[in-house]
């Protein structure tokens, strides 16, 4: 209220001010979830309206994103597996494989979402498909909604479908839109290949050790015992119907470098195909009474305030607050990679993780100048700061892992604090040592 109603300062303008008092408004509210996130992102909607921060293109374009038609395929999938037994019984075939220990099952579930990053390029896809037999497998462990056990076999999921694949160049978009913006701003085309080479060994190895070994730590509690787990009777039906609605969808989602279908559309594709009555599914009733479409606003609520940010002028002004703050000095290797890293994960505050290369790309040659460091290694330490995860709503797919897996906020800070401070902390040192060895700092 008092940015709203102050005089701009000098070299501001009003709408500017104006949408930094609306963001300070909505992170506030989704940082402390002091109301529910839907309603939050609801007044998000109506204040930047009646402000005029933006227009209405610009506000509601989260609703156009390909994100947002995700998490609605979520729903409507999760609802689906739920409906017809299909999570339960996958749920059985991970139990009786998977291992006899909270380790055992978190490494499981860590292991198959890195897998499934070099298969699947929606790192939403991927939350989509997973948590909702992730629910089941928790049920089938004896973990009830809100248990400890349930809330870190969620997060455990949720974090490895961001953060360790990161280090993939298509199984993030913040990669996509830092690739996209390299390559038309400055010529620059990253490899794949080489990305990897560059970013997984620590990223995405360390970055699911980590996640495994605080899991574990914070949330670890006893499966129920294997002999309470009975094998699953035969498939139904219905159960073989959703299959293949499942698998069509996952091998779409799988080869979308080669059709060019967005992985938005093949989820609402495998949506529409639940609920058609002709398939018997996902009938009416039971879609209306058990489909929580809240999580469909929050996203689009998210995606709506960080493309304000960036229309206002926002996220460029406090770019250059930053740097004006942060030491840069040519010569200094290990100081100038440890502030662009910061720059970059202080960005995700307010811009969120898919917009720090938005924000920060346009900005790479200046930083470049300043640094004496190659452009390419400037805009590859982005990659290391967006992965630092804070708060969970800077990464739209954990904010859907946990809406569908029933996480509240205070629980999912207890690791996302954590495990981006370490990975601050542990691993930036040990990929500046990576990337000095492969000679990045040289190029």
């Amino acid at each position: 209220m008092i940015l709203v109603l102050m005089p701009p300062p000098p070299g501001v303008s009003r709408t500017l001010l104006h949408a930094a008092a609306l963001t300070v408004f909505a992170v506030g509210l989704w940082a402390t979830a002091a109301i529910p996130e839907e309603v939050t992102a609801i007044a998000f909607f109506l204040l930047a309206m009646l402000l005029a921060v933006a227009p209405p293109s610009v506000v509601f374009s989260g609703f156009a994103a390909q994100a947002v038609w995700l998490v609605f395929a979520g729903v409507v999938i999760g609802t689906a597996v739920k409906h017809t037994g299909l999570g339960e019984r996958l749920a059985r075939a991970l139990v009786l494989r998977i291992g006899r220990s909270y380790l055992a099952v978190i490494t499981g579930l860590v292991v198959v979402a890195m897998v499934l990053a070099f298969l699947m390029p929606s790192s939403m896809g991927r939350v989509v498909l997973l948590i909702p037999v992730v629910n089941a497998l928790a049920a089938q462990l004896g973990f009830a909604e809100g248990s400890r056990g349930r809330i870190g076999m969620v997060m455990a999921t949720g974090l490895a479908c961001f953060m360790p694949a990161a280090a993939v160049l298509p199984a993030a978009v913040p990669n996509l839109v830092l690739a996209g913006a390299a390559e038309t701003q400055y010529g620059l085309a990253f490899a794949y290949m080489e990305f990897l080479r560059l970013h997984f060994p620590i990223i995405g190895i360390g970055d699911s050790v980590l996640i495994v070994l605080l899991t574990t730590l914070i949330f670890a509690e006893r499966p129920r015992p294997y002999a309470g787990v009975a094998r699953a009777g035969p498939i139904t039906p219905a159960e073989k119907r959703l299959s293949v609605v499942l698998v069509a969808a996952l091998g779409l989602w799988a080869t979308d470098t080669l059709h060019g279908v967005g992985p938005g559309w093949i989820g609402l594709a495998a949506a529409t195909a639940c609920l058609l009555p002709a398939l018997r599914l996902l009938p009416p009733k039971v879609f209306s009474g058990q489909a929580n479409l809240a999580p469909v606003i929050y996203v689009a609520g998210i995606l709506g305030m960080a493309a304000v940010v960036a229309d206002s002028g926002l996220a460029g002004w406090l770019g250059a607050a930053l740097f004006a703050v942060v030491p840069l000095e040519a010569g200094a290797e290990a100081r100038n990679f440890a502030s662009l890293v910061g720059i970059a994960s202080a960005t995700g505050f307010v811009a969120t993780m898919a917009g720090v290369p938005a924000v920060l790309a346009p900005l790479a040659d200046t930083l470049a100048d300043a640094t004496g460091l190659p452009l390419y290694a400037v805009l590859m330490t982005q990659v290391i700061g967006y992965t630092a995860l804070f708060i969970p709503y800077q990464s739209p797919p954990l904010v859907v892992a946990m809406q569908l897996g029933g996480v509240r906020l205070r629980d999912a800070l207890r690791i996302t604090l954590l495990l981006a401070a370490l990975e601050l902390a542990l691993l930036t040192p040990i990929n500046f040592l990576w990337w000095r060895w492969l000679g990045v700092f040289s190029q």
